[in-house]
């Protein structure tokens, strides 16, 4: 955990969330979910902590935060429908302290996760998604709003995100999402690909999300 990100915790229901905050003054925010509880994933994911870093160098709060039924978080697993209640949650709970939550970020799972909510939180203006993976878990028939600016990254050696699958589906989810490609990196950005990641993030990020 950096030094100047504080552990808080939220409630969603009668469950009670673990998360990493990072205060920010402007009021920009955004909320970071983490890949697949039943396989490890949790908020300390190496590509979670590189998202909380480009965020919070561009000036935003964060808020990555574990999943019920992961570490601190109460709960259990809930096949993606409760983990869509608990991003609400996290966003509530930003607007609560101030900040204005513009942008969803998600890797793998929690991009899933974050694609498929409808409604999105109010103020929400911008999904990352990071390596959805649409060759383990089901894309079809979800979409984004037109509202918001939808930006995908992922690796070109990404077996649980083909290129293929990706460049067919975007459109689908929104005719006017970009997709960015990291050359040579696979879904979990092992060795210098996290820092390659970091710096694509920034690029992307630093166009506004009216764009």
């Amino acid at each position: 955990m950096s030094a100047s990100e504080e552990t808080v915790f939220f409630n969603v229901g009668r469950l009670r969330l673990e998360g990493r905050l990072w205060r920010a003054s402007g009021p920009w925010a955004t909320v970071i979910t983490h890949p697949h509880p039943l396989y490890g994933g949790e908020l300390d994911n190496p590509v979670v902590t590189v998202l909380a870093g480009a965020y919070q160098r561009l000036g935003y709060s964060t808020l990555r935060f574990n999943f019920r039924g992961v570490g601190a978080s109460g709960g259990d697993y809930d096949d993606g429908r409760g983990e869509r209640d608990d991003v609400r949650a996290a966003a509530a709970f930003l607007e609560e302290a101030g900040k204005t939550v513009i942008d969803l970020a998600g890797y793998s799972f929690g991009a899933w996760v974050n694609l498929r909510l409808d409604p999105l939180p109010a103020g929400v203006r911008r999904l990352l998604l990071v390596s959805p993976p649409l060759a383990y878990l089901e894309f079809d028939g979800v979409s984004a709003s037109p509202s918001v600016a939808l930006r995908v990254v992922a690796g070109d050696r990404d077996r649980f995100a083909p290129l293929d699958l990706l460049r067919e589906q975007l459109p689908r989810w929104q005719p006017a999402g970009h997709l960015h490609i990291l050359p040579g990196a696979d879904h979990f950005f092992q060795g210098s690909a996290l820092d390659r990641l970091a710096a694509l993030v920034e690029t992307v990020l630093a166009v506004p999300a009216s764009q």
